[in-house]
């Protein structure tokens, strides 16, 4: 089956999943809930799409497709900050209350972590990348540390407010903060979309890559950075989902068996949407709310990363 096809074939799946997640069960109430269903729809298309994106940039830099640019401790500090901002100011306070004020504090600090982790580690001219993934491993094992030690102290009510920062959710998104997230997301794919080329170069190594003309370092630096910001906005807008990304973009090198990064990135992103919004209407519809996706992602997401660790174990 041609690729063109295969990509037909998702599309139309994400579209019939659409469809039946902003039309079943309406019973006449369009003004009410076809609104409400339609930010839900964008904040999951926005959330996928960005996911999908910065992991298949990612695993192209650092050549390993176990990886997810979560992996920088990005997820640890967004669950360190929330903790700290209600174990400090309080469940009451207005940064915990006002969802607007939430997510660009929660956009900012993140992002200024990731530019100032790059801009330190790369100080030097060279690229440590395999460096830059210990650096970030070990942050976010620390940040994730002192996240559950914080925990363990705080008071039990306020406790609740922080679990619920631990876990995606789709159900109580802000729909001011979806359109922000669209165009923050929409003008870093755009300008990233420049590169995508260079990616399919990228993916022979470093050497290769120079000898072949590609500035290879100029390149990782700004698709690093490019990556942090869809994570950090996908992240602030619906809470972390860790095994996420590792699945669409496996399933997706599976699926087209090629190395155009503009055929694995799109047929990534419509992964992502069958996944997601198929997944909410089945949480809702056959579930009924007794679950929720993220914890639905995690446990097939780990599933598939030890699957894909044995095999990787095989082949060496």
């Amino acid at each position: 089956m041609r690729n063109s096809t295969k990509m037909i074939l998702l599309a139309a799946f994400a579209a019939v999943f659409c469809g039946l997640y902003l039309f079943q069960g309406l019973n006449g109430s369009y003004d009410y809930a076809l609104p409400r269903r339609g930010i839900k729809v964008l904040a999951m298309a926005i959330t996928g799409i960005a996911i999908a994106y910065s992991t298949v940039v990612f695993q192209t830099i650092t050549h390993n497709r176990i990886l997810t640019p979560s992996i920088m401790g990005l997820d640890s500090l967004y669950l360190l900050l929330q903790t700290v901002i209600i174990f400090f100011l309080g469940s009451g306070h207005i940064v915990v209350l006002n969802t607007k004020v939430n997510f660009v504090l929660s956009l900012v600090v993140m992002i200024g972590f990731a530019l100032l982790l790059y801009k330190f580690l790369f100080r030097t001219g060279k690229q440590p990348i395999y460096f830059l993934l210990l650096v970030g491993i070990i942050l976010g094992t620390l940040l994730g540390s002192i996240t559950t030690f914080m925990q363990v102290l705080i008071d039990p009510n306020e406790f609740m407010r922080v679990q619920d920062k631990m876990f995606a959710s789709f159900n109580n998104v802000s729909g001011d903060l979806v359109w922000f997230a669209l165009i923050i997301v929409l003008v870093t794919m755009i300008y990233g979309w420049r590169m995508v080329r260079d990616l399919d170069v990228l993916s022979l190594g470093r050497d290769n890559a120079i000898n072949l003309g590609v500035p290879y370092d100029k390149v990782v630096k700004r698709m690093l950075v490019i990556s942090a910001i869809l994570i950090a906005s996908s992240t602030a807008l619906v809470g972390p989902i860790t095994f996420f990304g590792l699945i669409v973009a496996n399933l997706s090198y599976q699926f087209f068996k090629t190395y155009k990064h503009t055929v694995l990135i799109t047929g990534a992103g419509l992964m992502s949407l069958v996944a997601l919004i198929g997944g909410q209407w089945i949480v809702e519809r056959v579930f009924t709310f007794s679950t929720t996706l993220s914890v639905i992602v995690n446990f097939v997401g780990g599933i598939y990363f030890i699957y894909l660790l044995l095999r990787e174990s095989r082949s060496a």
